[in-house]
């Protein structure tokens, strides 16, 4: 009897301790002793990989979702780029394509956890590392420090992101286990330990004590000496090839207990425009990976699947060089969100550690070549600056920078007048490499040249006293990593012709995105009468095509991509919106992706085109042409050979 009575007490006390655990709040920890996370109590280990919502269509986060679920991953790991959100001060943007409320309740509906960046730095090959262009109206503003006007601006920043993604947070029910404070800060000359206390108490105040705050660094002494600092878990990053224990034991330095963390493993790499597209071989990735695990390393793979750097959001590196429109990587899932032999063989790794979802992986998602589109040309940008500039002309002595002009992105053209009359040959040059980024150059409505960033600071010019010169000025995106990060576009010092001083400027802000989308760039009667141009230049000038998709076809429109043979350099848009950059002058992309969701079958599909160099259209037509495949390694010189050994980040400084 004895002995059915205490049987019946252990039974009752087992389902009273079920049903407390069953109704304890979820939790997830650091476990020192255990050198472990722990979730809900129990020993965890994520196997992650990086995603940015910003880089990929609404319409497409399920599909990309789902195969980074099916592929074995228990966590993602994203990005939230400030100046994606805040164009300008106090102006916040988190609908449709900038949900990321949305983006974290579909990852957790899919079944995956979150590890969160939300910067305010964040890096990413993004433009100025994520940080807005408006901080930079203080000029002499030291970002990622203790500067007062910077500190103001992430409080206030900070204050408006951070309640918003505590719901969010695991142990309020949301798929949030880990957030990163800050981003590689041992890189960054700045070595500011009061900022980097300060953003701990600030990120404390927003989402409380119990959230695992963590920092990320280079796999270093050295990165970590001014990275890593208390109260914050310090983990590192490094990519396949490289002495995985040493990268450890670095680790181990910062955080002699808990668990090892590698936060980017580098599944491939970044581009530049004028370098070779970056390869990185499948067997070398899931080699690294496995001995990662075998070690019981949490390991997120950056990037799982790249996508694109749509409109102007692409970042670049110093010695200045601008990444391309496609972010790529490599990746296990392409920039379309393609299964690759990358994917599957890192599926192969993890279904030795972990259970894999049963069930098929959903397929890429079809392509469709929709061929040759006519272009026609509409207008030079000099014939439609009364369309573009959004603001007028603004007068000057010297020139002001994009940021004077309240604008951040896109072109700024630049007018004057020679002063004195060059019938010889003339150096029209920028002393002080103040061109930042590319300047097309005309003089009376002919092409002169191209002034380029660190590649061209002088060209020759001819003209009379009192011709126009005009310089289209490119932003091509602003430096993302290290002390270059404020980065100031536009004429940023003065230009000389001969030995004088160029002076008397007139600039227009050009509000180009919001002309296309409104339909504003027609065809004129002057499109052809402007004045003849050499045969290796001509003026920066709009074209446009339409194309028509047949409605009632099934399973159309598909993704394609956009191909621009015998184009040069510039910018193209899809029904009004901003693809991104074309540049197959100098490659390695040859093709932009063209998502889905920018095409109709209830309308002709509108393609506009700014040739900033020169198309091959003068007077007969030209043609872009969607293709079902992409080209983003066509043959190139590399110009940038310091940017080429793969997962050292000390040569982008």
């Amino acid at each position: 009897m004895r002995l059915i009575l205490s049987l019946l007490r252990l039974s009752f006390l087992l389902t009273v301790l079920s049903v407390q655990r069953l109704w304890a709040a979820p939790s997830f920890s650091l476990d020192y002793n255990a050198d472990c996370f722990r979730k809900d109590g129990q020993r965890f280990r994520f196997i992650s990989g990086s995603i940015h919502y910003s880089r990929i269509p609404r319409v497409y986060w399920k599909d990309r979702l789902v195969k980074m679920y099916m592929a074995g991953l228990n966590a993602i790991q994203t990005y939230i780029p400030w100046n994606y959100h805040e164009e300008s001060p106090g102006m916040y943007n988190f609908s449709g394509d900038r949900d990321v409320e949305y983006f974290l309740k579909l990852a957790q509906d899919i079944g995956l956890l979150v590890i969160l960046r939300p910067g305010p730095y964040i890096c990413a090959e993004w433009e100025m590392g994520g940080l807005p262009a408006w901080l930079l109206s203080k000029k002499d503003i030291v970002l990622r420090s203790s500067d007062p006007d910077y500190v103001a601006a992430v409080d206030t920043w900070m204050g408006k992101l951070l309640p918003m993604m505590k719901p969010y947070l695991y142990q309020n029910g949301g798929p949030i286990i880990t957030v990163q404070v800050e981003n590689e800060y041992g890189s960054y000359f700045a070595c500011d330990y009061n900022y980097m206390r300060h953003l701990t108490k600030l990120f404390r105040s927003h989402l409380g004590e119990d959230v695992v705050l963590f920092t990320t660094d280079g796999a270093g002494l050295n990165y970590l000496k001014c990275g890593a600092i208390q109260g914050l878990y310090a983990s590192v990053d490094f990519g396949p090839g490289s002495n995985i224990t040493a990268a450890f034991e670095a680790q181990r330095h910062a955080e002699p207990h808990g668990p090892l963390v590698n936060s980017e493993f580098y599944t491939g790499w970044l581009d530049h425009w004028g370098s070779r597209h970056s390869v990185v071989s499948p067997d070398l990735v899931a080699k690294s990976l496995n001995q990662q695990l075998a070690m019981g390393a949490n390991v997120n793979m950056y990037m799982f699947i790249g996508g694109t750097n749509f409109g102007y959001w692409n970042g670049a590196n110093s010695p200045y060089s601008a990444q391309p429109t496609s972010y790529d990587y490599d990746a296990p899932l392409t920039e379309a969100g393609d299964l690759t032999e990358k994917y599957f063989a890192i599926r192969e790794v993890i279904r030795m550690y972990r259970r894999i979802p049963e069930g098929p992986v959903p397929p890429s998602t079809p392509k469709y070549a929709y061929g040759a589109v006519t272009m026609k040309k509409l207008q030079t940008v000099a014939d439609a600056l009364e369309i573009l500039s959004f603001s007028g002309p603004v007068k000057s002595t010297y020139p002001q920078t994009f940021i004077d002009l309240n604008q951040a992105y896109g072109y700024v053209l630049y007018r004057t007048t020679l002063p004195v009359t060059c019938s010889e040959p003339t150096p029209l040059s920028s002393p002080l490499n103040g061109v930042h980024d590319r300047a097309y150059v005309s003089v009376d409505g002919v092409a002169a040249g191209i002034l380029e960033r660190n590649k061209v600071i002088s060209i020759n010019v001819t003209g009379k006293a009192g011709s126009q010169l005009d310089m289209l000025v490119e932003n091509m995106g602003r430096i993302n990593y290290g002390k270059g990060i404020n980065d100031f576009k536009g004429l940023v010092s003065n230009l000389t012709l001969g030995k004088d001083t160029l002076t008397g400027w007139t600039m227009y802000g050009l509000s180009i995105d919001d002309a296309v989308s409104q339909g504003r760039l027609g065809e004129t009667p002057s499109a052809w009468a402007n004045p003849p141009q050499p045969a290796s230049l001509s003026t920066p000038a709009f074209y446009g095509g339409s194309f028509i998709i047949p409605d009632g076809i099934p399973d159309l429109p598909q993704d394609t991509y956009i191909k621009l043979p015998n184009w040069r350099k510039g910018q193209i848009w899809i029904n009004g919106v901003n693809l991104g950059r074309y540049w197959p002058a100098r490659g390695p992309q040859m093709t932009l992706f063209v998502p889905v969701n920018l095409l109709s079958t209830a309308a002709p599909n509108n393609v506009t085109v700014l040739e900033l160099e020169g198309a091959s259209c003068n007077p007969q037509p030209c043609t872009v042409e969607f293709s079902a495949t992409p080209i983003l390694n066509a043959t190139v010189q590399s110009e940038d050979e310091q940017h080429r050994r793969l997962f050292a980040k000390e040569d982008l400084l």
